[in-house]
């Protein structure tokens, strides 16, 4: 694998989204520390039930909100989530550092990119966030980091345009937020997005199998 940029460090998200307790619980024996979830309410349930079950858990575990982050319901974040990986607007944001100051509970976010230009995927264009970034609009507090930033792929899957989408990103990270992190890639493309620099992996099928519907 020739990589587009120097190798950075990344973690894997090992999303269990719609995975039964069991699951979760086995993969938290077999090392598995940093989860995906999506779904608020059953998130709360598994990994509570983890926490109880396993005491350490709870100061071990990194559980991801990877879902969109929306303004009537990121209250619900709070204590679980130690990072949430779909802020998509202003308003939201604005709404998660004060909830966070309230809760005094530290939490982690990525802004959200539209990378592929598809209307049915949300996220700030990159000027958007530049003229945020001039206007000196908040980021960050004392109990919300500012992580970096979250793309997808086009929905296509093609290799040419997934790649260019997430050299977008990249390029945009490094000439704008050069101490910021990347999250890109999934199962089927997560390949291309280490080779272009991604500091987190959503990986849900190729560790769970594909996922299941209630």
């Amino acid at each position: 694998m020739k990589a587009k940029f120097p190798l950075r460090d990344f973690a894997i998200i090992a999303v269990s989204k719609t995975k039964e307790y069991p699951i979760v619980r086995e993969a938290y024996l077999q090392g598995i520390r940093i989860f995906g979830e999506n779904y608020i309410p059953e998130a709360t349930e598994k990994f509570q039930r983890l926490f109880s079950e396993f005491p350490n858990a709870k100061d071990e575990v990194q559980l991801h909100h990877i879902g969109p982050t929306q303004t009537g319901t990121l209250r619900k974040l709070f204590p679980l989530f130690t990072a949430t990986h779909g802020v998509a607007s202003f308003s939201t944001l604005k709404e998660l550092l004060k909830r966070a100051e309230k809760e005094q509970t530290s939490i982690s976010y990525f802004l959200q990119c539209n990378i592929s230009g598809e209307e049915t995927k949300h996220g700030f264009s990159f000027e958007e966030i530049l003229m945020a970034k001039e206007q000196s609009v908040p980021f960050e507090n004392p109990c919300c980091k500012f992580l970096g930033f979250m793309g997808m792929g086009p929905s296509s899957g093609d290799e040419t345009e997934t790649r260019a989408a997430f050299l977008r990103l990249a390029q945009f990270r490094d000439q704008s937020f050069p101490d910021k992190k990347l999250s890109m890639g999934m199962s089927g493309d997560f390949e291309w997005a280490v080779e272009l620099g991604s500091n987190y992996l959503r990986i849900g099928s190729l560790i769970f199998g594909e996922r299941t519907y209630g």
